[in-house]
């Protein structure tokens, strides 16, 4: 098998904890030893409704979803984003936030994001009405990250409606963006693919975007994995299998094109990102 360093989980997720976590091992097991960094979807342990997510929210750093997910790190020795899980928010501990965690191979945590864009919309699906602000509290901060495979930056599904916040990555030098999502089927069929090689070739980023498939109580999601190389070419998508994604990123790839184009530099809107990165950053070395 050609070396490959990254894993993109495809799930579909549900009410049971156990059942979740059992998929995203059932997937990590079958990885080759070469994979460094292996990332789930927006959900990825527990897909359910609004009551559900206040009772097992956890503090960071504390509960049973988070000790599960440090073992599995620990056990195949790799890093783990979760794509979202509810968490106590930092801000309101009477709130709760949709929250990224990043893993590292020892089972510690090595960054968190927190949503900022709320999914406060009303389309023509099965569901209708969609309104996570009345669930969470939003983020105030930006994350990026180092890892085993480049400079990471973090986002979660509706945030990629919001090109600003993917410019204050890559000004914090992202060189990777992560997109863990739940797009439904209507959105997703019409934005998702659009969306993501857009956010690739104007930020000169590589896009990672593990996705939730299939159907979860009264919502169906699009599928779709994608990684999206730093010129808007897809690298690799996974449709609706329920497996992962399998890819060999290298960030030295985005260099030349960076060179070519140099769209940070000729940015007439810079102070503007300045202000908002040194307002909302959190940033691990």
């Amino acid at each position: 098998m050609k070396n490959v360093n990254v894993a993109l989980l495809q799930l579909c997720s549900g009410r049971n904890t156990q059942h979740n976590l059992a998929q995203i091992e059932q997937q990590i097991k079958q990885l080759p030893s070469s994979v460094k960094l292996v990332m789930t979807p927006e959900n990825a342990l527990l897909f359910a409704d609004a009551a559900t997510y206040k009772k097992r929210a956890e503090i960071e750093g504390q509960g049973p979803l988070q000790a599960a997910v440090s073992e599995l790190a620990k056990r195949y020795n790799v890093w783990i984003l979760i794509g979202s899980m509810p968490l106590v928010s930092r801000e309101n501990a009477e709130k709760i936030t949709s929250s990224s965690l990043l893993f590292d191979e020892k089972g510690n945590i090595q960054a968190r994001y927190d949503k900022i864009h709320m999914f406060d919309v009303s389309i023509t699906d099965e569901q209708g009405t969609y309104n996570e602000s009345s669930i969470y509290q939003r983020g105030e901060h930006i994350t990026v990250v180092d890892t085993p495979v480049g400079r990471l930056g973090m986002t979660i599904c509706y945030d990629l409606r919001f090109p600003g916040l993917f410019q204050a990555l890559r000004e914090q030098g992202a060189e990777i963006i992560s997109v863990p999502a739940a797009f439904t089927r209507l959105t997703g069929k019409a934005h998702w693919e659009p969306l993501l090689r857009a956010r690739a070739i104007e930020n000169q980023c590589i896009i990672v975007a593990p996705a939730q498939v299939g159907v979860h109580g009264t919502r169906k999601t699009w599928g779709h994995t994608l990684a999206v190389d730093g010129w808007g070419k897809v690298l690799k998508k996974n449709v609706d299998a329920v497996s992962a994604l399998e890819l060999n990123l290298r960030v030295d790839s985005l260099e030349v094109m960076r060179e070519q184009i140099k769209v940070v530099k000729h940015n007439r809107f810079r102070p503007h990102l300045t202000s908002l990165i040194n307002k909302e950053s959190t940033t691990k070395e």
